[in-house]
């Protein structure tokens, strides 16, 4: 088993964890891709992944929605064996362009959340504009996503995930391609719309500074084949700020610490 170092245990849970890897090993054509992955997030837990490229980051992800089965160990949500995909899990891509369909609107993006489960068609319009204020498109509802900046159609994607109402959000490098401005006020809002839906997010980066300033704690794994290195625990006060969080002292250690390990892993 794989020594892995974390500064501060997390607490017990009551209640059994949003996700949960038990042993987790994948393999894919007799190569290991992930082994003895053991990790939990609590429910409403904001919790980051960072690693070198091909340590599994994405692949957590996939195993977390179902579209991947492990070949040993188990990955549960809320205590249940992962079976499949279900409504309870959203995923944010960084690729917004095609996560969206260009003949829709910015609203017709986000009812097809509504039109899936069923909403009644007389609801949709008031809860679509709803999500699109508050991700800040109030004025861009019937504009269709080629007329919007990436930024912008970043924010329809979130929105059309917040829709589903999910209990676990799932986040891959969703800021990566946009500006160092828009990912910031993104990060922002990313964070106060999660502390108001009460989910629990699983969130891949490859940018250190993004996982500290959003996370409560980050999952620092190793490659060839991927595994969990280290735990670190984020004790920055909440609200955050994109100048005072990141002047912190502790903000500059955890930096420090990630960088190393990064280093140390690559």
């Amino acid at each position: 088993m794989n020594h892995v170092r974390s500064r501060i245990a997390p607490a017990v849970e009551a209640c059994a964890p949003a996700i949960a890897f038990d042993g987790v090993r994948l393999e894919f054509d007799g190569k290991c891709v992930v082994d003895g992955l053991s990790l939990d997030v609590a429910p409403g837990e904001f919790a980051c992944v960072v690693g070198p490229s091909g340590c599994g980051k994405t692949t957590l992800l996939r195993l977390v929605t179902g579209l991947l089965s492990p070949t040993q160990g188990e990955v549960r949500r809320f205590g249940a064996p992962v079976g499949g995909p279900s409504r309870d899990v959203a995923i944010v891509f960084q690729d917004y362009g095609r996560a969206l369909l260009p003949w829709r609107t910015a609203a017709g993006n986000v009812a097809l959340a509504f039109e899936a489960m069923g909403t009644p068609r007389q609801e949709r319009a008031a809860r679509v504009a709803e999500l699109l204020d508050k991700v800040g498109l109030a004025g861009h509802v019937d504009k269709y996503p080629a007329q919007l900046s990436g930024g912008m159609q970043q924010r329809v994607q979130i929105a059309r995930c917040l829709a589903q109402e999910p209990r676990v959000l799932l986040m891959d490098e969703p800021f990566g391609a946009l500006d160092a401005l828009t990912r910031q006020a993104l990060q922002d809002e990313i964070a106060k719309l999660v502390k108001e839906s009460g989910a629990t997010v699983l969130f891949v980066t490859h940018d250190l500074d993004e996982a500290i300033y959003l996370g409560d704690r980050v999952f620092a794994l190793q490659a060839n084949p991927g595994r969990l290195a280290e735990v670190i625990d984020v004790r920055l006060p909440r609200p955050r700020d994109q100048l005072g969080t990141r002047e912190h002292p502790e903000f500059l250690w955890l930096r420090h610490v990630l960088f190393d390990h990064v280093q140390k892993t690559h």
